[in-house]
């Protein structure tokens, strides 16, 4: 039971779902969203007040512009989408501190959240049963 209360633990420290990132931006906390996906895609639709930062881009010159003292929370499209991760990844080898949003985008707008961009959704109904 031990290991098992841990893996919970450690799943919540590096991971975020849409409502929990929905709450964080609008309490002020100290996040900051990231869209791990390529600039061209994050212009046709991206959540709001995420910054577009390709994990490909990522590297010790790049990164010099971010503040290590907020948490990072990468996206990419969602479950069929592996770009956040390996944002998450670059930026935690890199000395931040990140969480990955389960779901990406995808849950993010299945949710009921905003999204920004060309293709935006604006209808922000939340109908969360967590």
């Amino acid at each position: 039971m031990k290991d098992q209360i841990q893996y919970y633990e450690d799943k919540l420290a590096y991971e975020m779902d849409s409502a929990d990132l929905f709450s964080s931006l609008n309490q002020g906390e100290n996040v900051v969203v990231v869209d791990t996906r390529s600039k061209e895609v994050y212009e046709k639709e991206h959540i709001p007040d995420s910054i577009s930062f390709p994990h490909r881009d990522m590297n010790n010159e790049t990164v010099k512009v971010l503040d290590k003292t907020k948490v990072y929370v990468c996206y990419c499209d969602g479950i069929g989408c592996n770009g956040s991760t390996k944002g998450a990844l670059n930026l935690v080898k890199l000395g931040f501190q990140v969480k990955e949003l389960i779901g990406g985008l995808d849950w993010w707008k299945r949710d009921g959240y905003a999204t920004d961009g060309k293709k935006s959704v604006s209808d922000s109904s939340i109908s969360c049963g967590c």
